[in-house]
């Protein structure tokens, strides 16, 4: 018997609980043993979920009671030429995906940005938040509580930037809902994402709010921060980085690359993307942006539950005066980082590589910067490309010749 049928024989016999099976062997040894008593147990076979191509410790911070690793296919878009605060010149996309068309979309919409000279971008606001949610005695208790806060902003910011070398806070605003007083903290997270920075941060500086008011902490995240839901406060204010990428397309390239017109693309984008998204009810007016940011999420090791804010986008459409099209895609709330979580892993170290953004940048977050941008060229890239296929009636069309 091997030391993993072992192990898993254990497990089964209760002598080992599935969590504990690193302490009696590497992480390969422990994956192994779970995926031989899961595989037993559940009849599945898992040959392929064991065929990963990295040491399994490295995934240890990101995963528990592992057993393997699911591939998804990895493709690119572009080269794409950028024009960013961060990030200037020909880029590759990575896009993670099981859907079929996306990325064949996303690379026509490149090259149309291409043929027009490229994509402008920018990050227009910068900063993660964490919002704890404090209960008072009342709407007297919660005024004073918000006017402390106000008066003491410069020792919140000390007690929190006490607890990280890199994080800076940015602000702390104060919301008040009866008894009920919110502290939504706004930090500077430079190339992290930032959630776990911030929290840990918020946690200090709580502790000296219970020291010094009569205010009780009821929950360090009071969900006004807003994480991983559709909420108005992170369309409007932000979180994160809010970027935007444009480009201004002459009629004649519109016409000859994507059959329709300036025109076409323009009414379809407010029909569809603006009054339907609004008669929908929806946070996002745009037509698949999500798709962009899912893909760029998985190939570069974003955290992809806050693919939920990075759907946060509006899409404009315009004929300019002289006849052409500008296209825009704003993203209220995109949540990156090129250093930390699952940007460690080997295959998404490699998908940041592709974009020449792995890791810390110079000056500090210039690189966080940059993925934001490139994400955001590409989700333009990806509106393009499916307005115009509206517009010449080919949606369906392209999905049945690519075997969809």
């Amino acid at each position: 018997m091997s030391l993993a049928e072992d192990l898993a024989e254990r497990v089964r016999e209760g002598e080992i609980r599935l969590h504990e099976l690193e302490d009696h062997t590497d992480a390969d040894a422990a994956a192994t043993a779970r995926r031989l008593l899961v595989a037993d147990e559940s009849g599945a076979d898992l040959e392929a979920t064991g065929a990963y191509a990295f040491d399994a410790a490295v995934a240890e911070p990101n995963v528990e009671n592992m057993v393997g690793a699911v591939q998804i296919p990895l493709g690119v878009a572009g080269p794409v030429t950028i024009s960013g605060g961060a990030l200037s010149g020909d880029r590759y996309l990575p896009l993670a995906t099981t859907e079929g068309a996306l990325i064949a979309s996303v690379n026509r919409g490149c090259g149309v940005l291409d043929a027009a000279g490229g994509a402008n971008a920018r990050v227009t606001k910068t900063g993660m938040t964490r919002a704890p949610v404090f209960k008072t005695d009342g709407i007297v208790e919660s005024e004073a509580l918000a006017a402390w806060t106000r008066d003491n902003a410069d020792r919140l910011r000390e007690a929190a930037e006490s607890t990280t070398s890199h994080g800076e806070v940015t602000d702390v605003t104060p919301y008040v809902v009866g008894n009920n007083v919110y502290l939504r903290f706004r930090y500077d997270t430079k190339d992290a994402m930032g959630m776990n920075m911030a929290t840990i941060a918020t946690g200090e500086a709580c502790e000296l709010i219970e020291a010094e008011t009569d205010a009780s902490l009821v929950a360090l995240s009071g969900n006004l921060c807003t994480d991983k839901k559709p909420a108005a406060i992170n369309a409007i204010e932000g979180r994160g980085r809010s970027v935007t990428a444009d480009v201004t397309i002459p009629a004649e390239i519109v016409e000859d690359r994507l059959h329709t017109t300036p025109g076409a693309v323009a009414e379809i984008n407010t029909r569809k993307n603006l009054v339907g998204s609004a008669k929908a009810g929806s946070l996002g007016f745009n037509a698949h942006v999500a798709n962009v940011v899912a893909a760029m999420f998985l190939a570069t090791g974003q955290d992809e539950a806050q693919v939920v804010e990075g759907a946060n986008a509006i899409t404009t459409a315009e004929v300019t005066d002289g006849g052409d099209l500008y296209v825009s895609v704003s993203i209220a709330s995109l949540e990156v980082g090129t250093v930390g979580g699952g940007t460690k892993l080997p295959t998404q170290a490699e998908g940041l590589e592709i974009l020449g953004v792995r890791g810390g940048g110079e000056p500090a977050g210039s690189n966080a910067d940059a993925l934001a941008e490139a994400i955001t060229v590409g989700a333009l890239a990806g509106e393009l490309s499916l307005l115009a296929a509206l517009g010449s009636r080919h949606l369906s069309s392209a999905h049945a010749d690519l075997g969809r």
